[in-house]
């Protein structure tokens, strides 16, 4: 069973009355099945969080927009629904963490009001049940004390109980899809390992699907069951991710393994991102798919859109090829 499905998603960012226009994402498509965690990964303005938004219809407008593919949710062609019929599945039906807790919190009104507003937007509840709902949404996600913490503001929180008020939020609608962008980011390692082991019991114990955003190879690798790899706007490899961050295919995605401290031997430089993006390995794949002996796609400096596809490179592995 399929719960989300992405198929052949471009993005663009827009000029003035489409004047200009620059590409963001590119032919990007992938699936997720319930108790299932698939990972995004890349650098930043790989296209990663613009994925995310357009699965629940929040580009930002005027200046981007979706100019095609097909985006389905529980079967049902999200990229196709009303402006009404979205507001109804956001928080029921997809929940979303956003990056930077204390910016995406009001500061204006406490944390359990904002909870509150969540709890009664998506279930018929007298004040006082909401109430008692969103003490018990705290408690799941780990807030100490939430009954007596009820009317404080965001600031008086840390950034990890800031970030577990999110997650409370995200998952008041009883959503079957949670994305999560970055949710770690800015956390502490205890803090980090805390949030990650809640969202991982969300999935385990009621079957949730996890799209989780991170740059973090070393986080994905811990949680992930797969992988999509983003290289400016486009997928250079996705599958299994114990199977791509052991035997990484695609030199973007060998690039960023090499800078992630303790995924390989030796010396650790951090400047070996820049280098595999200078000097990528194009050499001719040696595998056991469909995509043996050809040479993987990098980006051109023409912006030739046509000049890649992406290949099968083994069971439920692929790689994106150069077309030449």
């Amino acid at each position: 069973m399929t719960l989300l499905s992405v198929e052949q998603l471009c993005i663009d960012a827009v000029g003035p009355g489409g004047a200009s226009r620059q590409p963001i994402v590119r032919d990007v498509g992938f699936e997720l099945a319930p108790g299932e965690i698939l990972a995004l990964v890349g650098e930043s303005g790989s296209g990663k969080s613009m994925t995310a938004l357009s699965v629940m219809g929040l580009l930002p407008t005027p200046g981007v927009q979706r100019v095609s593919g097909r985006i389905e949710w529980s079967g049902r062609t999200v990229s196709d629904l009303t402006r009404r019929e979205l507001e109804h599945i956001r928080g029921s039906g997809i929940g979303m963490i956003f990056q930077e807790p204390m910016s995406a919190l009001n500061p204006v009104f406490s944390i359990g009001e904002q909870v509150e507003e969540v709890v009664r937007r998506h279930h018929r509840l007298s004040r006082a049940d909401a109430r008692r709902r969103v003490v018990t949404l705290l408690e799941r996600v780990g807030l100490p004390n939430p009954a007596a913490r009820y009317d404080d503001a965001p600031h008086e929180f840390s950034g990890g109980m800031r970030q577990r008020v999110m997650i409370a939020m995200a998952i008041a609608g009883e959503p079957s899809l949670l994305i999560a962008d970055e949710p770690t980011t800015a956390l502490d390692v205890r803090t980090q390992r805390g949030v990650l082991d809640l969202l991982q019991s969300l999935v385990t114990d009621e079957g949730m699907g996890l799209l989780l955003i991170s740059h973090d190879m070393a986080l994905v690798g811990e949680r992930a069951d797969r992988v999509c790899v983003l290289c400016r706007g486009r997928i250079c490899e996705r599958g299994p991710t114990r199977e791509v961050l052991r035997d990484p295919l695609h030199p973007y995605t060998r690039g960023l393994i090499r800078c992630t401290p303790g995924f390989h031997g030796g010396d650790v430089s951090l400047a070996e991102m820049a280098t595999a993006l200078e000097h990528p390995e194009l050499g001719p794949l040696r595998n056991a798919g469909a995509a043996d002996g050809a040479r993987p796609w990098w980006p051109s400096e023409t912006g030739d859109e046509s000049s890649w596809s992406l290949l099968e490179a083994g069971t439920g592995r692929f790689v994106a090829v150069s077309a030449d």
